[in-house]
């Protein structure tokens, strides 16, 4: 069980995380979910032990992550966002480096490294150089070393972040299998990634918990009742000009601007409508008066989506 208090994250005057405060049980996939800047990585690193947090605390089994670091870190997998490798390493000679550094009994080494190339498909690639791999083999390569030092509990920073649709299925079924043995905490800026994997949602914005549940649950909580849903994913060079544009629109309640990271310039607008009357159509006829590059245009009600744009009302975007 993961209990924290009060965490807070200070960098000068910038506080990054403002007194956050749950629990996770044994068993569960839990997802960190906000905007761009909402502290989810920061957040990872402080559980991970990697980063003190300027106030509060954390428990792990009952230890405290800051007297007993070296008990705890045995415990965990962490996985990073951007995964620090030895180009020069073979997958394999890598692996078991990792298995030594984490104090894996010497004579086990052989049989866990085994064991994470097995369950993340990597033995095609054990002789393999890392600076050779695709962005999805890195991935399962940073997840096998999560998992060579059988932890109870894995951090899953971005785990999906810049791989094809294919490699992140791939990843999502990975993840799915070993949350049957392991907890698992997952930041992400993907909903569909949350809403698919995760038994309940943090939901993470400027640095504070804004509400925390399964996504029924998540839905009674937005302070807005939840109308019809619409995506619009277009092409610009100042979202502000987009963000503007959409809450002038008739029929539009509430606008959220999500980042589509290392894509350039494209944005995804999340625009929450009133229910009284379709105002879709108009919606659309505006926007392809404006010209701008348009590659999704969708509407739903009642998903995470909607809930997401609700609960974060981003104002700024960047």
């Amino acid at each position: 069980m993961i209990v924290a208090q009060a965490l807070s994250k200070k960098y000068g005057q910038h506080e990054v995380l403002r007194d956050l405060s749950f629990s996770i049980q044994k068993g569960e996939i839990i997802g960190f979910l906000g905007p761009n800047g909402a502290g989810k990585s920061t957040l990872m690193k402080i559980l991970a032990g990697y980063l003190p947090a300027t106030s509060g605390s954390v428990s792990i089994d009952g230890f405290d992550l800051i007297n007993n670091s070296l008990e705890i870190r045995a415990r965990l997998g962490y996985l990073p966002e951007n995964i620090p490798f030895y180009p020069e390493m073979r997958v394999g000679e890598y692996l078991r480096y990792r298995a030594a550094l984490k104090r894996v009994p010497h004579r086990r080494v052989t049989e866990k490294v085994t064991d994470v190339l097995d369950l993340c498909k990597l033995r095609t690639i054990e002789h393999q150089l890392l600076g050779t791999l695709s962005k999805g083999h890195h991935q399962r390569v940073g997840l096998a070393d999560a998992l060579v030092n059988e932890p109870d509990f894995l951090i899953l920073d971005e785990p999906t972040t810049a791989l094809d649709p294919n490699q992140q299925r791939e990843i999502h079924l990975l993840i799915k299998t070993l949350a049957k043995r392991h907890t698992v905490l997952l930041s992400t800026h993907l909903l569909k990634e949350a809403e698919a994997l995760c038994h309940r949602i943090i939901i993470l914005n400027q640095g504070a918990i804004v509400a925390s549940g399964s996504l029924e649950e998540l839905r009674q909580q937005a302070p807005l009742h939840l109308g019809r849903m619409v995506s619009i994913e277009v092409q610009l060079t100042d979202p502000h000009a987009g963000l503007h544009f959409f809450q002038s629109l008739e029929g539009v309640l509430e606008v959220a601007c999500e980042d589509q990271k290392r894509s350039f310039n494209w944005k995804r607008f999340h625009l929450v409508l009133d229910e009284t009357k379709d105002f879709r159509e108009s919606i659309l006829k505006s926007l392809l008066q404006k010209g701008w590059p348009l590659r999704e245009f969708s509407s739903s009600t009642g998903g995470l989506e909607e809930t997401f744009a609700t609960l974060t009302r981003k104002e700024e975007i960047g």
